[in-house]
């Protein structure tokens, strides 16, 4: 097995990790969501699907985001106390 080739020490949050946990979230949680809000609705074309997965899945990736910042700031906090 090869020795890894780089390694990381963040100082403070750990963006890399807020990003891979907002994205996996984003999937499990957003598509869903967005699927089953699609279902009454009126989509009748491609163009239409995607601008309705846009508008929705947008404001559900911010939430997400940032409740996942918040809690890594808060677990951050937690970590630094004595």
């Amino acid at each position: 097995m090869p020795e890894r080739v780089e390694t990381s020490s963040p100082e403070g949050i750990d963006y890399g990790w807020v990003m891979q946990v907002t994205f996996v979230l984003t999937i499990l949680v957003g598509a869903p969501l967005v699927t089953l809000a699609s279902i009454p609705a009126d989509l009748p074309t491609w163009g239409a699907r995607a601008e309705f997965a846009v508008r929705l899945g947008a404001p559900i990736w911010i939430v997400i985001a940032l409740s996942v910042l918040a809690y890594a700031k808060r677990t951050q906090a937690s970590d630094r106390r004595p």
